[in-house]
């Protein structure tokens, strides 16, 4: 259908041919090897926990000195009035929750402080963490990978979101539940973006499929071909970076979407929009747009380290409830993982008169 020369890049070979898709026997597939070792011990996946938790709580810093860190300083020095409600108000508004978020939060707080007659400062904060939480706990919403095979994930995003980052990540991510992933290198306009994933393939052992130039449509629906011919669980389809105001360039990642469709009449199924977290309210927009040119049904958020503008998932909850699929604190490999709202909770606030450290 798409008549162009097809490279699949693999670790210490950059120039291995690609056979046609349809003279690829599925007999041999091209998987990622699937350990044999035995199964973790329970402690072993407690100390794995506390360090997600001890690193979650790290890339937070900045959001929880905004938000929960903020509290403790109003708190330290009075009871609770209506001045210092403002106060927490502003500091909201600050933290980029949104002034819908925002508003939700302060008339549940309200409501509690008169009802239950809370008096204390960790009892305002334990109410705030209560009411964050009933927000964010419907975006908690993990992908569920196994109805289909291979599982097409169409990723979206504006340049510098930490797109093609998150894919090399995303890849790890499914390698460490058997899986096997090809990448698709759709990001044909920027060379700058191909090279990195290709250098994400073989640190990850991964199948890239690519070409210097062309159609990105061609290069995904060559790897969606590929990855059927050889058993291959998921395949992550880069698409070049494109700001929402662009709509010319916007129809072309529609283009991309339609022709996957054709590949795989089910797919995708899934499209990922990689959102910067420094951007704030930014971040509400470029949801709007992408839903509409490409249908998003999950988000990524990125580079919540860099930022105090992680309260934007609470506006995000509010005014745009997609499922937040993962995120990102870190530059690590395991700094991507899967959104728990609980666990975000929890890393946002200290408990009041206890350090951040």
């Amino acid at each position: 259908m798409f008549g162009f020369l097809k490279k699949a890049l693999k670790p210490g070979d950059a120039s291995a041919p690609v056979p046609d898709a349809a003279a690829e026997s599925p007999a041999a597939p091209l998987q990622a090897p699937v350990s044999t070792a035995a199964a973790p011990s329970p402690v072993r996946e407690q100390e794995k926990k506390r360090s997600w938790m001890d690193r979650l709580r790290s890339g937070l810093s900045r959001t929880r000195e905004q938000i929960g860190g903020g509290l403790s300083s109003l708190f330290s020095r009075r009871k609770i009035d209506e001045e210092l409600l403002e106060e927490l108000e502003a500091t909201l508004l600050m933290a980029d929750c949104g002034v819908d978020a925002t508003q939700h939060l302060l008339k549940e707080l309200r409501l509690r402080w008169k009802r239950d007659k809370l008096e204390t400062a960790d009892q305002l904060q334990g109410a705030l963490a209560e009411g964050l939480l009933s927000i964010l706990a419907p975006l908690e919403k993990p992908l569920e990978i196994s109805a289909h095979k291979p599982y097409i994930i169409m990723i979206a995003g504006v340049n510098g979101s930490g797109k093609t980052t998150s894919i090399g990540k995303l890849a790890k991510h499914f390698q460490s539940q058997g899986k096997s992933v090809l990448l698709a290198a759709g990001d044909t306009f920027r060379a700058a973006a191909r090279e990195q994933l290709m250098t994400w393939g073989e640190r990850n052992g991964v199948a890239v499929i690519a070409q210097e130039s062309g159609d990105p449509a061609a290069v995904v629906f060559d790897a969606i071909s590929a990855a059927r011919a050889r058993n291959i669980d998921i395949v992550l389809a880069d698409t070049a970076g494109r700001l929402p105001t662009q709509l010319h360039l916007m129809e072309e990642i529609a283009k991309v979407r339609r022709v996957i469709q054709k590949a795989e009449p089910s797919g995708p199924h899934e499209v990922l929009l990689v959102l910067d977290a420094n951007i704030g309210q930014n971040a509400l927009q470029q949801v709007k747009a992408f839903d509409a040119s490409i249908g998003v049904t999950g988000l990524v958020l990125t580079k919540l380290d860099g930022t105090a503008k992680g309260g934007v998932v609470a506006a995000i909850a509010r005014q745009c409830p997609k499922p937040l699929r993962f995120i990102g604190i870190g530059e690590q490999i395991d700094d991507l993982q899967v959104f728990r709202a609980r666990e975000f909770v929890d890393a946002l606030f200290v408990p009041v008169g206890k350090s951040d450290e």
